[in-house]
């Protein structure tokens, strides 16, 4: 066969090719938004927000606190384990007590911002029958979280979850944590009573914290 007639098979074939290599670019293109997508609910920032709307049960605020009122409130999943240093945890020993939970990592900037309200307010607090605890997330080693308590302060535990499991037993559609700080305050019967997806400072802290030590 001559060379003259083999070139429209050459032709033929090029578009078939063309075809091939964009289905493969789109599907590069999807996998890199997915991957995106999930970076973005893991990354740390300032937080993110959430509807109350529906079967959830709960209200936020304009200042981006979610709250909850009693009879309406979701119990909170079981939180156990092995705390940074190496001791054991159960957050259900401290029911009876208002439970302060802070979802950090030593290496999100805005749960650095936060932490002295926390070390703060956990001292001012703690024979008011309120417990503080940690929930450390995504750090490699427990090496830099014990410096970043010891930086800042910390006097109350943190459970030790560097894949973020313990932040997947809570149920959709509740105040469940979504980013990275994330703050819940659990009633005395363990149940979610307030949610901040964002860094805390002193007065909104309180903000979340007062009106549930104040129930009977």
């Amino acid at each position: 066969m001559s060379a003259a007639s083999r070139a429209p098979q050459r032709s033929n074939r090029a578009p078939h090719s063309s075809h091939r290599a964009l289905r493969v670019h789109r599907r590069a293109v999807l996998a890199a938004g997915a991957a995106a997508a999930a970076l973005l609910v893991s990354a740390c920032g300032s937080g993110g927000t959430s509807g109350g709307g529906g079967d959830t049960n709960f209200v936020v605020g304009t200042d981006g606190i979610s709250t909850a009122a009693k009879g309406e409130r979701a119990t909170a999943p079981e939180l156990s384990g092995e705390t940074i240093d190496g001791k054991q945890l159960d957050v259900a020993d401290y029911k009876g007590k208002v439970v302060v939970l802070n979802i950090w990592g030593s290496w999100c900037n805005p749960c650095r911002a936060e932490a002295k309200y926390f070390a703060k307010v956990s001292k001012a607090y703690a024979d008011k029958d309120v417990q503080f605890v940690g929930i450390n997330t995504r750090d490699g080693s427990t090496t830099s979280a014990l410096a970043f308590e010891k930086d800042f302060g910390i006097p109350y535990p943190s459970l030790y979850d560097p894949t973020g499991k313990l932040m997947l037993r809570f149920e959709k559609g509740t105040l469940n944590p979504q980013a990275v700080p994330s703050t819940l305050v659990l009633d005395r019967e363990g149940k979610i009573a307030a949610r901040s997806l964002t860094a805390l400072d002193e007065k909104r802290l309180l903000k979340m914290l007062e009106p549930v030590v104040a129930e009977k």
